[in-house]
């Protein structure tokens, strides 16, 4: 294979010389970049960061930027971005027919997570690229290949001595199991060409292997044994290589965690810490050595197993893309890998490229650091029932945050608060009882809280701590600097005994204001925050503000990327601009994801267009919204009162924007009004009586507005008397809630007393609200944005699924294509009484369910939502540049439109994207708790076609086609099962059900014959036969509830179609509406599969061409 680089000889071409003269790949000037699709666990934000800088790296080069990517919350999908848009399945199939329109000259493989590198390596083998002359830019496709097949990469590093863990490439249940016996137990299973070790972990014999075996090969064709080396160090290099050989590592990283925990769930601190100075050059010598010889042009990753007692050392994978792990590097160093190694694909080399942070300085150089990094985890399981929440080589995390401190402890303590605003910092929990030993020595997504509760008020020592966590005593050692501050605090008696170098001291370690109020508080005498902050204001005890700047201050550099410390004596800058705050989303969690991203990056440069100065706080770096390049200044900062605060004051900040960056910055808004910040658009106050159930319901009483029966509660006794008195089912829920946390159905008096206690627990502050739950009723999303009151614009999306079903959840689709136009009417109505009831400026969304005729309204959040980004992108009018004018007020607020009177020529669909795959056991049942991780979208000229696009472009989704077989279960006491079959017939397919009464109820929809299988329930091999034997691709599961426990037939049904990569169907109106979509579809698509011409479908359009102008 010939390079497409023409020189590998290095020149003497330098950035800033006279001697600069680029050789770059001729015949490029549009590139297709292959973007990762919905937001899933294992492949999240980071890749509409990597996604966007390789973007702008292509855009400066001049070259034509062709995107596919369904994700329409993300900012890289974004026409300020790419030159064209296609909203569509990130698949072998799809891409060809783009390929096949718009006749790219180049490809990028890189940048769109392990889907966009799957994909590559399949439209390779199908001889797509060679048929239409396509350049793979940056690492070829061979390298890819080498690096994802487990045989090929262990070859490649036997043949330059690197030693790898001694491993079998196996492709079936048996010879994984002869693997095992060679190797010895413990092992660990790993599969090929899987994303953020999908279908890996670990066998401490024959029965585990068998099962684990088994469900890693439904989901790869290949799976690795090898020995597994659980208690051994972890360290991560960053490397980068172009087309002439110059190298450099970018970043290293350690893992507190020991082997054993995927790194994407493990914390990290960066540089590393517990390395000498032999165990650091050992590895990177290794890592520089090991991309030279596999040929990666760009960047790549190298993990390393370091024994912890020796200098031996295993390599464990390499990922010849950017990952999950450079997102992090580049925020940790400021160093911006993708970008760079989008560069280098177009064939410049290092030296010939700036340091785009400090401008002066070239490329070709190692970052250093006067500070450190910590990487926390953010796991959401807690909102699934029977899932497994003990972590291990398998991702479980939906996101992560990143701290900056100058010591460990300080950089610990902002990121275990950034991960749950309700931790003080390092901290014990007794949630454990006397199960701490186990929870020490077994990793769950709580072991950070069991070391706390160990040191802190255990009084275990470091050696037993070191010996049933095996994390390094260093890191032990460190924490219990804490512990010993904890101890000085309590033993204040009073807040004017806190002594100033006390309080300095505290600071230094990561304390907060609220962490030292609680601990110097007594029984008798509590200390609020905002006394232990006057009272450090008036010792001049503020923090500093430093730069990032790649070179550890060795070189005067200019960046705007700061961090606030206490372990300074000065500032790096000057605080003269007077710059509007803009308050991002924090971590990605369930409920809260990139699509507040793509909210605030739009705030910010809509405010840079009015000419104003931005200040962005966000600390996730996942994100585009803490690129460098997004913003005048950009903090890496917790979203804490205390520190939005402290940074609303040094920067004497003009204003602060609360409404973008979803219920975090909310929860803060009243305590930020009330201590003097100006907080843009609604009044926090009026923001309280939309968040506070009492005062909500209330006000929409005042204006007459309709909702469901509604009280509050505080004693159970009151709330069984409301539930009698409305009939079951009710909705239990707390004030000041996110995506539906401790919200709940509940059915009878007996599911009454079990969720209030649960709920009470939630807010002890706000008593309980509730309200009558309504069946079986529509739902609708209205998304406004208004101005003193007046609605400005606003969008009416349906759902497809009746109310129930969370709307982060739920398929949404817009323009509205069932609802008339007098119940359109009204709810424009009533988005101008609730503009006007709560003096609305900026963005809110409410949730209206439609009963019969009567419209109810379910939710109000004044703020932007979830769907916002949908919404804009659809109907071509940017919701978030209005808001911002509206909140600056004055003339640059718009003139009102009303975008649902215009008509529009098409339908866009928008489909949750689940991670049910990587939760093991946790039961895919949708209700009133958010449990969706992503969304992706696509465009049709009408409902059906625009769904049945969409749901291909969920991950792993593959079209059910005849003669094989569908799978049906559930409630046969309603019509939805019967109205599914009765679309499905006569379509080849061929029916199955798992028992008599099943069989018996759909006989009355259908001619077709239906077999009752076999269905072990307690033997998931078996089942596995089951489903291979009869050549099951599809489940429609209807339950009327959820499972009581994991032996329902139903849950057993639901789980293995997740468990073995199959289309699962468990809500009747998506059910009904993707069988309708595969019978109006299902020929079309039969037809241009078996063609040998490529016959572009008619969905395949780009955003601009469906719009009919570009929106940006």
């Amino acid at each position: 294979m010939t390079s497409i680089y023409k020189s590998s000889e290095p020149t003497i071409s330098t950035f800033n010389t006279p001697y600069y003269k680029p050789q770059l790949v001729e015949g490029v000037e549009s590139v297709l970049v292959i973007g990762s699709g919905g937001l899933s666990i294992g492949q999240a934000g980071e890749f509409d960061y990597s996604g966007s800088q390789a973007i702008k790296a292509l855009k400066e080069a001049k070259k034509k930027t062709i995107l596919i990517n369904p994700n329409i919350a993300t900012n890289q999908t974004s026409h300020s971005l790419a030159d064209k848009i296609y909203y569509l399945p990130v698949t072998p199939e799809y891409i060809t027919y783009i390929i096949e329109r718009e006749r790219p000259d180049a490809i990028l493989l890189t940048f769109g997570g392990q889907t966009g590198l799957n994909c590559g390596v399949a439209l390779d083998k199908m001889g797509v690229l060679k048929k239409y002359n396509i350049k793979v830019l940056g690492t070829p496709i061979k390298t890819l290949e080498m690096t994802e097949d487990r045989d090929l990469f262990a070859q490649a590093l036997t043949e330059i001595n690197i030693p790898i863990a001694t491993s079998f490439a196996c492709e079936t249940i048996d010879d994984a199991l002869k693997a095992a016996d060679e190797v010895g137990y413990p092992v660990i299973v790993r599969s090929a060409y899987a994303l953020g070790g999908l279908g890996s972990g670990f066998s401490n014999n024959g029965d585990e292997l068998r099962e684990l075996a088994a469900q890693s090969l439904s989901l790869s064709p290949q799976i690795l044994v090898e020995k597994s080396l659980k208690g051994w160090k972890e360290v991560e290099y960053e490397v980068v290589r172009d087309r002439v050989d110059n190298c450099i590592t970018v970043c290293n990283m350690e893992n507190l965690d020991p082997l054993g925990i995927h790194t994407g769930d493990s914390i990290v601190f960066a540089p590393s810490q517990t390395l000498s100075d032999e165990e650091y050059h050992m590895l990177r010598s290794a890592a520089i050595k090991i991309i030279r010889h596999l040929g990666v042009i760009g960047e790549c990753n190298v993990q390393y197993a370091l024994q912890p007692d020796g200098l031996d050392y295993r390599v464990i994978e390499v990922n010849a893309r950017l990952s999950r792990s450079s997102a992090l590097a580049s925020k940790a160093t400021g160093y911006p890998l993708a970008y760079t190694a989008a560069k280098i694909g177009l064939g410049y080399t290092l030296p010939e490229l700036p340091n785009p942070i400090t401008k002066t300085t070239v490329a070709n150089f190692e970052p250093s650091l006067d500070y450190i990094v910590a990487k926390i985890p953010k796991w959401d399981l807690s909102k699934f029932q029977y899932v497994n929440r003990d972590i291990g080589s398998a991702m479980k995390s939906v996101g992560e945050v990143m701290a900056i401190g100058r010591n460990f402890e300080e950089a610990y303590q902002k990121a275990l608060r950034q991960v749950d605003p309700s931790f003080l910092g390092f901290q014990g929990s007794n949630e454990f009882g006397d199960k701490l030993d186990e929870a020490l020595a077994s990793a769950t997504d709580r072991r950070a809280l069991a070391v706390g509760q160990a040191l802190l008020h255990e009084n275990y020592t470091i050696e037993r701590v070191h010996e049933l966590t095996k994390i390094d005593s260093w890191f032990l050692q460190k924490c219990m600097n804490i512990v010993r501050m904890y101890k000085q605090l309590e033993a204040v008696n009073s807040l004017d005994a806190l002594e100033k170098d006390l309080l300095r001291n505290a600071k230094k370690l990561g304390f907060s204001d609220k962490q030292i109020a609680i601990s110097i508080s007594k029984d008798s005498k509590t200390v609020g925050e905002l006394e232990v902050r006057k009272l450090r204001k008036s010792f001049d005890i503020i923090p500093f503000v430093k730069r990032i700047d790649t070179l550890a201050a060795e070189f005067p550099a200019n960046t705007n990327y700061l961090y606030t410390t206490y372990n300074a004596i000065k500032s790096d800058v000057e605080f003269d601009d007077n710059g509007m705050l803009v308050l991002g989303s924090g971590v990605y969690r369930i409920g809260s994801s990139v699509e507040f991203d793509w909210c605030a990056v739009n705030t910010a440069k809509t405010l840079r267009e009015q000419g104003k100065k931005t200040v962005m706080i966000n600390y996730n770096p996942e994100t585009v919204s803490t690129d460098f390049d997004e913003v005048d200044r950009l903090y890496f900062e917790e979203l804490s009162f205390e520190r939005v605060m402290d940074i609303y004051e040094l920067e004497n900040s003009e204003g602060c924007v609360i409404s973008v960056g979803g219920q975090l910055p909310q929860n803060i808004a009243l305590k930020l009004y009330e201590n003097g910040c100006n907080t843009l658009g609604t009044n926090p106050n009026d923001i309280d009586n939309a968040e506070n159930r009492h005062k909500f319901s209330s006000i929409l009483d005042s204006i007459n507005v309709g909702q469901p029966d509604w009280t509050e509660v505080t004693s159970i006794e009151e709330a069984k008397l409301f539930s009698r008195r409305v009939t079951y089912p009710v909705l239990v829920r707390p004030s000041y809630v996110l995506s539906g946390a401790a919200m709940s159905v509940v059915n009878s008096e007996h599911e009454l007393e079990d969720k209030l206690t649960l709920a009470s627990d939630v807010s002890p502050d706000h008593p309980v609200v509730l309200s009558k739950f309504i069946e079986g009723a529509e739902e609708i999303d209205v998304d406004a944005v208004a101005y003193n009151g007046q609605v400005l614009v606003h969008a009416i999306s349906e759902h497809v699924e009746n109310a129930g079903v969370h709307s982060g959840d739920a398929t949404l689709i817009l323009p509205p294509q069932t609802l008339s136009e007098e119940t359109k009417a009204a709810l424009k109505d009533i988005a101008h009484r609730v503009a006007h009831a709560w003096k609305i400026t900026g963005p809110f969304n409410m949730q209206v369910i439609k009963d019969g005729d009567k419209l109810k309204v379910i939710e109000c959040n004044i703020r932007a939502s979830r769907s916002f980004p949908f919404v804009s992108k659809v109907l071509g009018v940017n919701f978030i540049e209005i808001a911002v004018k509206a909140c600056l007020g004055g003339d640059k607020v718009p003139e009102p439109v009303d975008l649902m009177a215009k008509k529009y020529n098409y339908v866009a669909t928008k489909v949750p994207q689940f991670s049910f795959t990587r939760l093991a056991g946790a039961d895919p049942y949708l209700g009133v708790e958010m449990a969706s991780t992503g969304e992706v979208a696509s465009f049709g000229t009408n409902a059906l076609e625009s769904y049945w696009t969409a749901i291909q472009s969920t991950l792993n989704f593959h079209v059910p086609l005849p003669p094989s077989g569908i799978l049906f279960g559930g409630d046969v006491k309603k019509d939805f099962l019967g109205e599914v079959i009765k679309s499905v017939s006569n379509l080849g397919f061929n029916f199955y059900v798992a028992n008599e009464e099943v069989k018996k109820y759909l006989q009355s929809y259908t001619d077709e014959n239906i077999s009752v299988i076999e269905f072990p329930k307690n033997d998931k091999r078996k089942l596995r036969e089951v489903f291979q034997k009869y050549d099951i691709k599809a489940v429609f599961n209807l339950a009327a509830k959820r499972a009581e426990n994991t032996l329902d037939e139903d849950y057993v049904m639901r789980r293995n179609a997740i468990d073995f990569a199959i289309p699962l169907f468990n809500e009747p109106q998506t059910a009904i509406l993707f069988a309708k979509s595969l019978k109006a579809k299902l020929a079309e698509k039969i037809k241009i599969l078996e063609s040998n011409d490529v016959i572009v479908p008619e969905e395949v359009r780009s955003w601009e061409e469906y719009v009919g102008f570009r929106p940006v």
